[in-house]
């Protein structure tokens, strides 16, 4: 057993001197709220991922709220959503007086399935919030063809991505809304942050207001023009909130998004060790079909029947695993938006999320591998 400084974590975030350096720049100045490297990192992010623009925020909660509430929909209304989700997909519906409507998930990859999509529908539906369950793409294509035939906002929950690609599309800008985290566990980490993007300017004005208060100017419009009359004049045009993201964020963001490639390529290669050496276990299944082509995985999971004595099993040998996720439908919050999702209900049951990070050493992933092979050919006897 590995001694406890020496635990191997399921999650690590890789920074080096860049952004340090692009810390202490923004320490410099007198700028650590809304600022330059805000706007920077929005221009960007939006021409990494092709989109017509992106907000930086300060978290993919703001990102999935937002989506919602700049099409003011009636009090009520339903928005379809998988069942197996972090809970700030399903919250960020409640927070706008809306009603989840809990879709199951495919067996092979943990995704909307879209037959129960087509059978939960209603009239009452007015959106869709498609995950791409630890970064394996929903088929996008097939999800916005069958949403404009029904007149559906789709919104892209990008948490478990950030560069991973559908039929040559970054993922995030097939919908009309794609919701990205930057929390200090996923594929670019500033600690908390996020950006919601969108394929049209059309709400661009309404979501950049909404997302500080409300105002017609932001701080760093109105310090541009500092220089004009009257240039601190704004107005509270709508009802908003403080989902802004800083420049403190921004600035470890921007050398972040300029490594994003390499790591990503760094995930596929590591994924690819895991695929390898894993493919002949007896009692264990991987729960994504990985495609690892122009890919970005946050996770990589198994499946196994024994799934709590083995995640004990692998506590006791130094390596961090968890459960990615239980259906929310088990939640006391969300238990009375009853749906039949038998799918997600015996699968979740099975699932253990293993260590995944850009800085993983080769030593660390053969011991998991070594441990994982000798649970599973000693598997009877636990």
């Amino acid at each position: 057993m590995l001694k406890q400084n020496n635990q191997i974590r399921l999650f690590k975030p890789s920074f080096d001197n860049e952004e340090i350096k692009s810390i202490k720049g923004v320490f410099k100045s007198p700028w650590l709220g809304y600022g330059s490297k805000v706007k920077e990192f929005e221009n960007k992010f939006s021409k990494f991922l092709g989109s017509k623009f992106a907000i930086g925020l300060n978290s993919c909660t703001a990102a999935l709220h937002l989506s919602l509430a700049v099409n003011r929909f009636k009090r009520k209304k339903k928005v379809l959503v998988p069942v197996m989700t972090f809970s700030a997909t399903a919250a960020a519906i409640l927070y706008n007086d809306l009603e989840p409507v809990f879709v199951d998930i495919n067996s092979h990859n943990l995704n909307l399935n879209f037959e129960d999509l087509k059978r939960k529908y209603s009239k009452d539906c007015v959106a869709l919030m498609a995950v791409h369950f630890g970064g394996h793409p929903c088929e996008m294509d097939k999800i916005t063809s069958w949403a404009k035939r029904k007149k559906l906002i789709v919104i892209e929950d990008c948490a478990h991505t950030c560069g991973g690609e559908f039929k040559g599309r970054k993922l995030g800008t097939w919908g009309d809304f794609g919701c990205y985290s930057f929390e200090d566990k996923k594929i670019i980490s500033t600690g908390d942050g996020g950006s919601l993007c969108s394929k049209s300017k059309k709400n661009f004005n309404l979501l950049k207001s909404i997302s500080f208060h409300g105002w017609s100017k932001d701080p760093w419009e109105r310090h541009l023009k500092r220089g004009k009359i009257n240039h601190w004049y704004y107005q509270v045009k709508n009802l908003g909130f403080k989902y802004n993201m800083t420049n403190l964020i921004a600035s470890i963001a921007i050398p972040q998004l300029k490594k994003l490639k390499k790591f990503n390529k760094i995930r596929i290669k590591l994924l690819n060790r895991y695929l390898v050496e894993l493919k002949d276990l007896k009692h264990f299944k991987f729960a994504i079909d990985y495609k690892l082509k122009n890919s970005c995985y946050w996770l990589f999971i198994l499946k196994t029947k024994k799934r709590d004595t083995f995640i004990n099993f692998l506590k006791s040998k130094g390596i961090s695993s968890t459960v990615h996720l239980m259906p929310l439908n088990y939640h006391p919050l969300y238990k009375k938006y009853k749906a039949k999702t038998p799918i997600s209900n015996q699968i979740w049951k099975e699932l253990v999320s293993l260590p995944l990070f850009i800085d993983m050493k080769k030593s660390q992933l053969d011991y998991i591998v070594k441990i994982i092979k000798q649970f599973d050919n000693n598997y009877n006897n636990y």
